[in-house]
């Protein structure tokens, strides 16, 4: 048997095979914020939304704790909850559940932040929102608490980013809840 020809072609096999391995963990930590299930963050925290999943009404799945937190963060930016007068959308409100008044809640602040007033909030507009965060105690090193206030412009409220990197905030009955994409515990 010549087994000249096929070495080359098996080493070229598996450094071919290990190359594309490497690319693939490379590229892995980027989506993993989105597609892991939670709101979380690493390390800095001005950039942790960047790259969250999109929250609105057309998306899988509408109704969760993350779409408690961003009702959370509607409240304290004093957003309007109705298409043709200024009422306010209130503490009331967050409950999780994505409907027409987080929807033009949302739309609301979005116009203010001059983004796409498109009803969904995803990478920028949660990415603009971060902004609203300054940190009140704990630390930014991995696998420590990190306490942090987000400072609206009617109203502020303290959230954390626990020991997992993931968002812990204030429901609207003031429980804390964690940040998740895939379950809804909001009251």
């Amino acid at each position: 048997m010549d087994f000249h020809g096929k070495r080359p072609r098996a080493v070229a096999a598996v450094m071919g095979a290990a190359m594309v391995a490497t690319l693939g963990l490379a590229a892995s930590p980027a989506s993993a914020k989105i597609s892991d299930g939670w709101v979380r963050g690493y390390d800095k925290f001005s950039d942790d939304w960047d790259d969250e999943g999109d929250l609105g009404r057309s998306v899988a799945k509408p109704n969760s704790n993350a779409t408690c937190l961003l009702q959370r963060i509607l409240w304290a930016e004093g957003a309007i909850a109705t298409q043709y007068d200024n009422e306010l959308f209130t503490e009331g409100d967050i409950d999780g559940y994505f409907g027409w008044r987080t929807y033009y809640s949302l739309r609301d602040l979005q116009r203010r932040l001059a983004v796409g007033q498109d009803g969904i909030a995803g990478g920028k507009t949660l990415g603009l929102l971060n902004k609203h965060m300054y940190q009140s105690g704990g630390s930014t090193a991995r696998g420590k608490t990190l306490y942090l206030t987000y400072q609206g412009k009617r109203h502020s409220f303290e959230l954390s980013r626990n020991t997992e990197g993931k968002y812990v905030f204030p429901d609207g009955n003031g429980d804390s809840r964690q940040a998740g994409y895939d379950y809804l515990t909001c009251g």
